[in-house]
């Protein structure tokens, strides 16, 4: 199952960089969320995929008593994800207010800041 998720990181960071090389600003705002998004993946792919239980030691022992799960790799990637969303939110407003200014996505015509 890790291996077939470690393909699926790749398959994610080579569409995002596919994408973020096209010259439409939409497309770029596509990779950038692909590129979060196969990033995320990954971190959850090195945490190691194993069922686990909460990580809380019960009482009077000094370690768990099964295999847990680690918080750590799910707090990041919890955090990661609200970081994306906000960047998305602010590509999207910039990406509209620059089609309103220049009147195209493509960014070899958005050279021009005269406008």
């Amino acid at each position: 199952m890790e291996s077939l998720m470690a393909y699926v990181v790749g398959i994610l960071f080579a569409a995002a960089i596919y994408m973020m090389l096209r010259r439409s600003i939409v497309k770029l705002v596509i990779g950038l969320i692909l590129l979060s998004n196969g990033a995320n993946l990954l971190i959850f792919v090195m945490a190691g995929m194993t069922r686990g239980a909460p990580p809380l030691i019960p009482e009077g022992a000094l370690a768990p008593s099964s295999a847990v799960a680690d918080p750590l790799p799910q707090a990041l990637i919890l955090t990661a994800i609200v970081i994306a969303f906000g960047v998305l939110a602010f590509s999207v407003v910039l990406i509209r207010r620059a089609y309103e200014v220049v009147k195209t996505d493509d960014l070899d015509q958005m050279k021009d800041t005269d406008t």
